[in-house]
């Protein structure tokens, strides 16, 4: 959002093109606080089109979500997809900033831009030196459950058991943080290697669904102990099932997912045991 501080960035580097992954991105905190969302996310976006317009850089990958598709029974999601009634202000800015970034390519056909449709992000650098460490308590599954397996919080809190599921937790496609980041250097190639693209969104997903039930178990065995948890009641703008299609991903940016679900879980815990306090440590 600084300008000023942006245009120096730009000023001091030769930049070819630009990843944007400077949202906030928890759904119940986008509820309960909208003003701070829509400001943040797409006040952001809005200033670095402005200095990157300025500088002649007209590549950009935008860090987007498969919250777009707003409440759908139909999946897979597929890109053609509507982006639908969306649930939370988190969603709804995702579908703003693409529209601006629609628009963008439109009204100047030098602009190259691919929106990267995530689905649900989970894991850690093999290492173990690289993981998440989010402040306070955490909005995402995998730091909440590793945080409890590591003694730092008591019990896992599971948002309603009553959707119209097998356990009836909520369901979604997990993919592996070095899958994603293998899809975001694959975005660029593919930014590099064609010219005026205008505008295009892509899936980047396992295309597998997983209940929190299901995650939970694994990361049980991943620990090697049970993880004690309580069900809550539902979170707001919270939607029952949710996978992708990537084929997209595939025919374009020759790109698929290649860790399971247990290599998600190994690896998240790997880095919580090896830093129980996070990088304080």
């Amino acid at each position: 959002k600084n300008k000023e501080g942006l245009r120096k960035i730009f000023n001091e580097n030769k930049i070819d093109a630009v990843i944007n992954f400077a949202g906030f991105k928890a759904v119940g905190e986008s509820v309960e606080k909208p003003l701070m969302y829509y400001e943040n996310n797409l006040f952001g976006m809005i200033t670095l089109l402005e200095v990157m317009k300025e500088f002649n850089v007209k590549n950009i990958v935008f860090s987007s979500s498969a919250t777009v598709y707003g409440v759908s029974e139909k999946v897979p999601f597929v890109e053609t997809d509507p982006m639908g009634e969306v649930t939370n202000p988190y969603g709804r800015t995702k579908v703003i900033i693409e529209h601006i970034l629609m628009d963008l390519a439109k009204s100047d056909n030098t602009w190259n831009i691919i929106a990267l449709r995530y689905f649900n992000p989970l894991g850690a650098h093999e290492s173990g030196r690289i993981g998440e460490d989010p402040n306070g308590i955490p909005n995402n599954l995998s730091p909440y459950i590793t945080q409890v397996a590591v003694g730092k919080l008591e019990k896992l809190h599971i948002f309603g058991n009553d959707y119209d599921t097998p356990d009836g937790t909520c369901i979604r496609d997990f993919i592996h943080v070095n899958d994603l980041a293998a899809g975001h250097s694959a975005a660029l190639n593919y930014l590099f290697n064609n010219e005026n693209l205008g505008f295009d969104a892509i899936n980047l997903g396992s295309e597998k669904g997983y209940s929190v039930l299901e995650i939970l178990s694994n990361f049980e065995k991943a620990v090697g102990k049970e993880i004690p948890y309580v069900i809550d009641g539902r979170r707001a703008g919270d939607i029952a099932v949710c996978y992708a299609d990537a084929s997209k991903a595939k025919k374009l940016l020759n790109w698929e997912a290649k860790y399971t679900i247990e290599d998600m879980c190994r690896d998240s815990w790997n880095w919580q045991k090896k830093n129980p306090n996070g990088f304080k440590d």
